[in-house]
């Protein structure tokens, strides 16, 4: 297989009504897992890293790597550019070869200045050929540099209708109840929203805060429309236990163990989204 575009992959999801996963990287050895996962299963996959994740690892040296890895892979993957909120960032990430970003405008004091940004991002990166995710509403669960927590804003169908058509986002990410992170209760998702969003807008659906989420929750997703499900949180937390589980082991020890714990965690994940065989 060869690298693709994130919308070859997700347009043939929303055909067929199976979900795809997203999964940020970091290092070789999440790239390796999330890979050796999709290979395993016979699955496409998303995978890419986020304005928050900088720091762990960036673009300069961590896009390269997964770039050879995709064309290399066995099944079809894309790398994606998550979350970004400073037009410079976006703009590193575009020029970096991402072949899809997502700029998140839910932070912008109101609706019209986030179709205003959205808009002119999607036709910058429209003009150098890369595709656009953009979010409406606030999931909720992280927090801006000032430590402000994001509030969770659920996503108007008719709102949603509206912006597809003015800012011509390639991707909707929406808010039905998800948050980033460990949640604190079970999560309430409004399905029924789901569905009349599904219903006004043609372009892929995407939803953030995948990770705590029960089977029945990701089932109920994808069959409401989701075609894309971003996991982070579920995978890390997958790494943390296998290498509290060796504490005697050496450090290139545990990384094996890491890697091994996240390609089966992703490997479950895609198998629930129903991805597996669909490569």
């Amino acid at each position: 297989m060869a690298l693709y575009k994130m919308a070859e992959i997700l347009k043939d999801a929303q055909q067929k009504h199976y979900g795809v996963g997203y999964f940020n990287a970091v290092n070789m050895e999440m790239t390796r897992a999330c890979i050796g996962a999709a290979e395993a299963c016979s699955s496409p996959i998303i995978i890419g890293t986020a304005e928050a994740l900088l720091p762990y690892g960036a673009f300069e040296w961590l896009l390269p790597l997964m770039l050879r890895q995709a064309e290399a892979a066995r099944v079809p993957v894309a790398v994606h550019l998550d979350h970004t909120y400073h037009f410079d960032t976006l703009m590193r990430g575009l020029r970096a070869g991402f072949g899809s970003v997502m700029y998140d405008g839910s932070r912008l004091p109101d609706h019209r200045e986030n179709v205003r940004v959205s808009s002119e991002i999607v036709r910058i990166a429209h003009a150098m050929g890369v595709d656009v995710e953009c979010e409406l509403g606030s999931v909720g669960g992280l927090s801006d540099e000032q430590g402000r927590a994001d509030a969770v804003i659920y996503t108007d169908p008719e709102d949603a209708k509206r912006f597809v058509d003015e800012t011509g986002a390639d991707f909707l990410a929406v808010s039905i109840g998800t948050q980033h992170g460990v949640y604190k209760a079970p999560p309430k998702l409004d399905i029924p929203r789901l569905r009349a969003i599904r219903g006004t807008v043609d372009v892929p659906l995407v939803l953030h805060g995948g990770s705590g989420l029960s089977d029945d929750d990701f089932r109920e997703t994808v069959a409401g429309g989701i075609s894309k499900i971003n996991v982070f949180t579920d995978i890390v937390l997958a790494a943390q236990n296998a290498i509290a589980q060796h504490p005697q082991a050496g450090y290139t020890d545990l990384n094996l163990y890491a890697e091994t714990a996240m390609r089966e965690a992703t490997e479950k994940k895609l198998r629930l989204f129903g991805s597996a065989g669909m490569a």
